[in-house]
């Protein structure tokens, strides 16, 4: 079972991977994944918060940390050091069918941090601002999503590494949102 599950791993990760290529991706992509990229969104969403939500806007800020904090623990110190996945790109069995769109790294592959954090942070922050602006829904799942595909079509995630990181943020975000509830002030 396991062994016909990392088959098909491989076997989507190369489809998108190799079989999506095109050169608008070739650019794309590798921005959607930088951090630096971003970096304007996230300026924006403490700036908001604080605007916004005066006081309030501190936890938030402060819980939209906890949320990557939480998430960064558990992907990257926790559940990667135990399972010890090779990135695709590290992989010697795929070493001739690796595009080389950005550095490898040596940090392992399961689950994928990117997803893990990017998808807690939308999880969270559907939970904050849902009722009063229903496009934050498509706005925040498109936002983690493309940033976890792009982990796949640069070479250094399987598909599986980046759902199972979906996941495990959604939970996160969940988590941590339910803890902003009980512990935030009373506008």
């Amino acid at each position: 079972m396991i062994t016909e599950l990392q088959q098909f791993d491989t076997e989507l990760f190369l489809k998108i991977h190799r079989g999506l290529s095109n050169d608008f991706f070739d650019v794309i992509m590798p921005l959607m994944r930088n951090r630096f990229f971003w970096s304007p969104l996230y300026l924006f969403i403490v700036i908001f918060c604080i605007q916004q939500h005066k006081k309030t806007g501190y936890y938030m800020i402060l819980m939209l940390l906890v949320t990557f904090g939480l998430g960064d623990l558990i992907a990257s110190r926790i559940i990667k050091p135990a399972v010890e996945r090779v990135r695709p790109c590290n992989e010697i069995s795929l070493a001739n069918k690796i595009i080389h769109r950005v550095p490898c790294g040596s940090g392992k592959s399961f689950p994928s941090s990117h997803a893990t954090n990017h998808f807690g942070i939308a999880v969270f922050l559907i939970g904050l601002f849902y009722e009063k602006w229903k496009p934050i829904l498509p706005l925040s799942l498109g936002w983690a999503f493309i940033i976890s595909f792009a982990q796949i079509y640069v070479g250094v995630h399987y598909p599986i590494d980046t759902i199972v990181g979906a996941l495990l943020g959604t939970c996160i975000g969940l988590f941590t949102f339910y803890i902003y509830k009980k512990i935030r002030p009373v506008a």
